[in-house]
């Protein structure tokens, strides 16, 4: 074995000299060991192991590591020893020439500790005292952390906020860099699906591996799902863009990059080999007619929220300060509207400087400059949007505001709708290539919303009327074929043979004109909406929205994915949608949006919270009936 420290000493192209060291400490307590004849192992030393495996294989080291185990099994038994688990696991000390893979080996009792000190020549400042950095870091950590969310302001506890620290440093902890080809099959590129039993027809497939590309990305779970999801990605960068704007950007930007000069971007992005090994081969490959809801404009918008905030405030702090330099210069008292003659500037210009801490919302002209950069990308996807995801009106004798405006998702088998995001939602049955899908009707009305109002930016005029006009479009078309008023709700549509009809699962779908506020304050159609939210025999329940009503024959059947279970996201998007479109503006539905909003908020807070407590773990879904977390 090797004494400790062990030191390793490299370089690299991109960083320069490097060291790593193994730190042991002197507290670790050794396992006792029999001596075994021609053998002899040190465990106060670190055993290692070194060898050569093909490029790119070196993702597979637990696998090699594997093989090791099995070998010193198979040399054991040949010699009929029964060793202890420190001969059984222990490494062999022995160095391939030329390696690429290097293993060390501690062996202690728990518990534990060691340290792997990283110094690279192109860093200007090494880490030493590892325990001191860290109570810094983490005295920061708690202070920009009520200073972004202001949870103890708010009257949480401290582990309730201790709860919300660990929520936001998984998120965090979970961004990550992948790299690699992916399995994409572009036969599909012409499919539109428009055949009777379009799902059942047998094609040649042709999946290809695409050249290699990149992505910085969070992911929905490190152990679960180690890789991209563009639908849970919008998501992410809400919170993410909060704590870190600029962070938040560089990821949104590394997902625009991926749009190809068709429009098309993977909805799930499984680059390499290692991402791959983690996905049933089934789901590998990727078909450019797949389209996703695209929830990456959520967090843009919330970034033009913030830079219109900053410059705001930015504008108060000055006209302040003016008022201010008026007042101490004149002759006599001064007063002004408004503004408290005690009133302490420090505070605001502090308060100032920690909301406007990035590059992008300190600098209108760079924030300009990244819209640039990234909107002929995002462009072409809505362009791909509209033209592959178009729906049929009048073929299937409907009439609508509009020729034009109709969607349905692509990719759809009996029973799933793995494209919307919602799975096994209940959808018409079985597939029909007249259908309609209210919830990407009203995605795609959000997404030209969302351009328009970049395009009014950029000013880009003609671009804004264009998009204009196709969402006020959408709006009404979305009234004419989606609004069942024998149901009171949104409905998707489909074919029966002789005329189009509604296909009626009154859950999260029905939800989605509010949602993505596309209905006005004052629409009676917000106030049914409302009451079937809030009806325990409906959507309600103590734990947060259902996802599929509770009156309807597939609640909690098959996968019981979709079908009942109260998901964050939605809930998310309710709550937000509530608070900035329905109780922000006067209207004659306000108060009862109010009380929706703020009982909802309590319930999902409440249980989530309970659940954490209870497992040690946020969940992708929770229980209605019990509200346990789940999957």
């Amino acid at each position: 074995g090797l004494n400790y420290p062990v030191v390793l000493s490299g370089e690299t192209p991109d960083l320069g000299n490097f060291t790593i060291e193994i730190i042991d400490s002197s507290g670790n307590q050794i396992p006792k060991i029999a001596a075994l004849k021609n053998e002899s192992i040190d465990l106060h030393k670190a055993q290692f192991w070194g060898h050569l495996v093909p490029k790119g294989d070196i993702w597979r080291a637990k696998d090699y590591l594997s093989n090791l185990f099995s070998e010193r099994k198979r040399k054991s038994f040949a010699d009929e020893v029964d060793p202890s688990p420190p001969h059984l696991l222990s490494i062999p000390n022995k160095v391939q020439e030329n390696s690429n893979l290097y293993i060390f080996q501690l062996m202690v009792e728990a518990p534990f500790q060691f340290d792997i000190l990283f110094k690279s020549t192109s860093s200007p400042a090494h880490l030493e005292d590892f325990t001191s950095i860290l109570e810094s870091k983490s005295k920061n950590f708690d202070t920009r952390f009520e200073n972004t969310f202001g949870l103890a302001s708010k009257g949480f506890d401290e582990n309730q906020i201790s709860f919300a620290h660990e929520i936001l440093s998984n998120l965090i902890g979970g961004i990550g860099y992948f790299y690699g080809t992916s399995i994409v099959d572009r036969s599909y590129m012409n499919v539109d699906e428009d055949e009777e039993n379009f799902w059942d027809i047998s094609r040649q497939a042709n999946p290809q591996l695409t050249s290699p590309s990149s992505l910085f990305t969070a992911t929905p779970s490190r152990p679960f799902f180690p890789r991209g999801f563009y639908w849970d990605e919008g998501f992410h960068q809400l919170l993410i863009g909060n704590w870190d704007n600029d962070l938040s950007l560089d990821i949104i930007k590394h997902w625009v990059s991926l749009i190809d000069d068709d429009g098309w971007v993977a909805r799930e992005q499984i680059l390499g080999e290692e991402a791959r090994s983690k996905v049933p081969h089934e789901f590998q490959t990727q078909y450019p007619h797949y389209a996703n809801p695209p929830t990456l404009l959520m967090p843009l918008e919330a970034f033009l929220d913030r830079l219109d905030y900053e410059n705001k405030l930015q504008h108060s702090i000055n006209v302040l300060a003016l008022l201010c330099l008026i007042k101490f210069s004149a002759p006599y008292p001064m007063s002004f509207v408004g503004i408290s003659p005690d009133l302490d500037l420090s505070s605001h210009i502090v308060n100032f400087t920690n909301s406007a801490s990035t590059r992008y919302l300190n600098d209108i002209n760079l924030a300009e400059s990244y819209l640039k950069e990234i909107y002929q990308k995002l462009k072409l996807n809505y362009k791909w949007f509209r033209r592959t995801q178009q729906g049929e009106i009048k073929k299937w004798g409907r009439s609508a505001s509009n020729s034009e405006e109709a969607y349905r998702w692509r990719g759809r088998t009996p029973g799933h709708t793995l494209t919307s995001g919602l799975d096994d939602y209940p959808r018409p049955t079985p597939p029909h290539p007249a259908e309609l899908h209210v919830d990407l009707m009203c995605w795609v009305g959000f997404m030209v919303r969302s351009l328009r109002d970049i395009a009014k930016r950029l000013n880009e005029w003609h671009d804004f009327e264009e998009f204009d006009a196709q969402y006020k479009n959408i709006v009404n078309n979305l009234h004419d074929l989606h609004w069942n008023e024998v149901d009171k709700t949104f409905c998707d549509v489909s074919f029966d043979g002789e005329k189009s009809i509604y296909v009626c699962h009154k859950g999260y779908i029905s939800l989605f004109p509010m949602l993505l506020g596309l209905l006005p304050n004052d629409s009676p159609k917000l106030d049914a909406i409302l009451d079937l939210m809030y009806n325990p025999d409906e959507l309600w329940s103590p734990y947060g929205l259902r996802s599929l009503s509770k009156s309807s024959e597939y609640y909690y059947t098959g996968e019981k994915y979709w079908r009942g279970p109260v998901w964050m996201n939605i809930n998310y998007l309710a709550l937000s949608s509530l608070y900035k479109n329905y109780i922000a503006k006067p209207g004659p539905y306000q108060h009862k949006a109010d009380k929706i909003y703020q009982e909802l908020r309590d319930n999902i807070i409440k249980n989530v919270y309970k659940e954490f407590k209870r497992t040690g773990y946020a969940w992708e879904q929770y229980s209605a009936i019990n509200g346990e977390g789940a999957r």
